[in-house]
């Protein structure tokens, strides 16, 4: 299924009049293998190995055109870093207070607040945002102990 989901991914970027370069290749493929939600230098530290002349820089200029091609959702939550989602379906995230880690979940029943915020406000309502804040499991784990 990844594999299917790669190539479509890249085929919207051919359409779209964009070079695969090794790079891009692979900053794609790792997002889209990823659900870590990680940062541009997580995904730095990763292929650095694989591609030792690749910089910060073209990390982020790579994580733009997938954002602007609409493969890659950036993520701009408390912290400093932003972090890159490949999964640009509608889905809500949970955030744990210790580690940071993001995880994905679905709660469909949301999609009825946008359309009660236009028939309450009047407004033309884009996208909403829900986040949600705990202690995930590991960190549980290691407060007990």
């Amino acid at each position: 299924m990844p594999e299917q989901r790669l190539r479509q991914a890249i085929d919207t970027l051919k359409q779209s009049g964009v070079r695969i370069t090794p790079q891009r290749h692979a900053v794609l493929e790792y997002l889209m293998k990823s659900m870590t939600h990680p940062t541009a230098d997580e995904i730095y530290k990763a292929l650095e190995g694989k591609f030792p002349n690749m910089s910060v820089a073209t990390v982020y200029n790579n994580l733009r055109v997938l954002r602007e091609a609409g493969l890659v959702r950036e993520l701009t939550y408390g912290d400093a870093s932003s972090r890159f989602d490949c999964n640009t379906t509608d889905h809500y995230h949970i955030i744990c207070n210790e580690c940071g880690k993001i995880v994905d979940f679905h709660y469909p029943k949301l999609d009825e607040v946008e359309s009660l915020a236009e028939q309450v406000t009047g407004f033309d309502v884009s996208h909403h945002r829900l986040e949600v804040y705990g202690t995930c499991e590991e960190c549980q784990q290691t407060e007990q102990h």
